[in-house]
């Protein structure tokens, strides 16, 4: 008997058009598909890119997940969530081992590590230096001492299970769309995409951070040439911002009634709206941008921009 307990949505996604004078004035349609309202902590492309995996741990009899993250990482908040939620234990290996010196303290002051504990998910911090070895089989093979046998995901949840998940972003009644944009991260979301467009459609990504590999990255998981890296507004590097990006945001929920994240939808939705002003899209186009979630993120960088004296991000 198959006792498989699936990830199941709380909500259906949806599109919601965005309206204003720039948009009738160049002629643009442009909408943003809710993927971040499927799941209340386990939304957007984090729900697509687990639901496979947590599919294969299953089936393979693990009744353990671990992955990787940064301390404010989605990933690392949506996993513990999805472990909570099935029933499967989770730990999370957490870059900066100063961050385990007095973990009350960080838990204090850190509402996505915080969340996760909450979940029940173990923390296992190891220094920055020792993170950019993760991938390496030394290094899994210590993990797998320390903590018995367990599935291991990816940072950032990115494999071909991952990839199998975000494919299922797209249906039918998009063909409509001339353009797919999305945030890139670590590449999963937008080679789902690519792979699920339809010929005259062009998948645009805007990586969050500075970056020379994800093309390769991306390549891994898709056989199209129907994509573009659009790579001018990253904001300095990964989880960077500035008041102009903060402001942007606050004005997209104000008018718009559309929550974004300042690490990934923030930066991509800056870019399409920029490049519309820049007439890089044709009159005529319609666009379809994916809301990839990520919403936890916001109280934490709302620490962050406190303490630099900056404007705080609406939290919706």
């Amino acid at each position: 008997m198959n006792t498989r307990n699936k990830l199941i949505p709380q909500q259906q996604p949806y599109n919601q058009q965005l309206k204003d004078c720039l948009l009738r004035k160049k002629k643009i349609t442009l909408v943003v598909r809710r993927e971040d309202v499927i799941h209340k902590h386990v939304s957007g492309n984090k729900f697509r890119k687990l639901y496979y995996n947590i599919i294969a741990a299953q089936d393979k009899g693990y009744d353990t997940l671990l992955t990787f993250g940064g301390a404010f990482s989605n990933h690392i908040a949506a996993t513990a969530a999805a472990g909570k939620e099935l029933g499967i234990k989770t730990i999370g290996v957490i870059r900066g081992d100063e961050l385990g010196d007095n973990l009350k303290q960080t838990l204090a002051q850190n509402p996505t590590l915080k969340f996760a504990v909450s979940q029940g998910m173990r923390l296992h911090f190891v220094s920055r230096q020792a993170y950019r070895h993760k991938n390496e089989p030394d290094f899994v093979a210590n993990l797998f001492q320390i903590f018995g046998q367990f599935y291991l995901v990816p940072e950032g949840g990115t494999n071909e299970l991952a990839v199998k998940g975000t494919e299922e972003i797209l249906t039918p009644g998009d063909k409509e769309f001339d353009y797919i944009c999305c945030a890139v991260g670590t590449g999963g979301t937008i080679a789902g995409l690519i792979n699920t467009a339809k010929p005259h459609q062009k998948v645009l990504g805007f990586p969050a951070l500075k970056e020379n590999f994800l093309h390769k990255e991306i390549a891994k998981y898709t056989w199209s040439n129907n994509w573009e890296l659009i790579r001018d507004y990253h904001f300095g590097g990964f989880a960077k911002i500035d008041k102009k990006l903060i402001d942007f945001i606050n004005m997209t929920y104000t008018l718009h009634n559309l929550p974004l994240d300042p690490v990934y939808t923030g930066k991509m939705l800056y870019g399409i709206i920029d490049l519309i002003k820049r007439d890089y899209f044709p009159a005529g186009s319609k666009i379809l941008a994916i809301h990839t979630g990520g919403l936890q993120g916001k109280a934490g960088m709302n620490l962050r921009l406190a303490k630099k004296g900056l404007p705080l991000l609406i939290e919706g």
